[in-house]
């Protein structure tokens, strides 16, 4: 079971991890940008460690206190869920 909810959290993160990548590339160029919904609905599913990790990697986002919060937050109780979800199923 942790093997499973861990694969799903890190191919979320890593969506989100990407779609702020490419997001804040196409803020650069002012390009076609990928709306904020969508970016809170992959981080909400899942992907809340990587859309941090993004935030802070890439500077996206930064003067949005909501993201900067939101996203910390998201990222706390999934990591929290990883490490609860091992102490108690483990390796199985």
């Amino acid at each position: 079971m942790f093997i499973v909810i861990s694969a799903y959290i890190a191919i979320l993160s890593l969506m989100a991890l990407i779609m702020m990548k490419a997001d804040k590339r196409q803020a650069q160029k002012r390009g076609q940008r990928i709306p904020e919904k969508n970016l809170w609905r992959v981080a909400l599913f899942g992907g809340g460690i990587g859309a941090y990790i993004g935030l802070m990697a890439f500077r996206h986002k930064t003067k949005h206190t909501n993201f900067r919060i939101g996203f910390l937050m998201l990222a706390v109780l999934q990591a929290a869920l990883l490490v609860w979800i091992y102490s108690e199923y483990g390796l199985r």
